[in-house]
């Protein structure tokens, strides 16, 4: 019997551990209405430490965004702008969970294969086509893509590779994205393969993508920039 119970607790405990870590595996949560983020602070926690709430006022949770107003693309070596709305941008968004993006995309512009690595991504369009999806980890690596209109939705999930491209080689398109953090992250995988500092190994780059090193040469020579702002 008294074996019985102690295997009953393990698996209690084992059960709660999970449940916890779940519950520890996102965003923090608000333990008051608000906790507005001090940027002038130096303390370092998981997040931004709260500003105190007598000197807290509307502008904390104000940004003149100007999100309806078309983005230039015309910069970006792959034909689109992220404008992201994060926490550094309205410190208001502290321990809320949500920010927000606007994205532009030039006539055959993309938002290039990333990764959110702290967000779920729903995304909607506003104007023109888009031809969406994402994959699926190892081992299946399966894509779910869509060709997305004008007032379409779609899903990208927590950490998975996912991407946006316009069709259309002769209407720009646009879309708003909401992301479940505050800090949702983002790597680029290119950039993050190619253009990392310092860079990878041409060795182990050549291996992992089987071509040459000479290949991987040329590609780590380009130019890697961001599309966000």
């Amino acid at each position: 019997m008294a074996s019985f119970s102690s295997s009953c607790f393990l698996l209690f405990t084992a059960i709660l551990a999970v449940i916890s870590w779940q519950a520890v595996a996102s965003d923090p949560s608000p333990l008051q209405d608000f906790c507005v983020a001090d940027n002038s602070s130096h303390v370092l926690v998981n997040g931004f430490v709260c500003k105190d709430p007598k000197v807290v006022t509307a502008e904390d949770f104000f940004l003149a965004a100007k999100l309806d107003m078309p983005r230039d693309t015309k910069m970006s070596n792959v034909g689109s702008n992220v404008t992201l709305i994060n926490v550094m941008k309205i410190p208001g968004l502290n321990t809320l969970g949500i920010s927000l993006a606007r994205i532009d995309y030039a006539p055959l512009g993309e938002n290039p294969p990333h990764t959110h690595p702290r967000a779920t991504e729903i995304l909607t369009v506003l104007e023109g086509t888009l031809y969406v999806g994402f994959v699926t980890s190892n081992t299946d690596n399966k894509l779910f893509s869509k060709v997305l209109n004008k007032g379409d939705v779609f899903v990208f999930p927590q950490g998975l590779i996912h991407f946006q491209f316009n069709p259309n080689p002769y209407k720009p398109a646009v879309a708003i994205a909401a992301l479940s953090s505050q800090n949702p992250g983002a790597i680029t995988i290119a950039n993050a393969v190619f253009g990392s500092k310092p860079m990878i190994s041409d060795d182990v780059l050549a291996k992992a993508f089987q071509v040459e090193k000479k290949t991987v040469d040329w590609l780590q020579a380009q130019f890697w920039a961001d599309n966000h702002n």
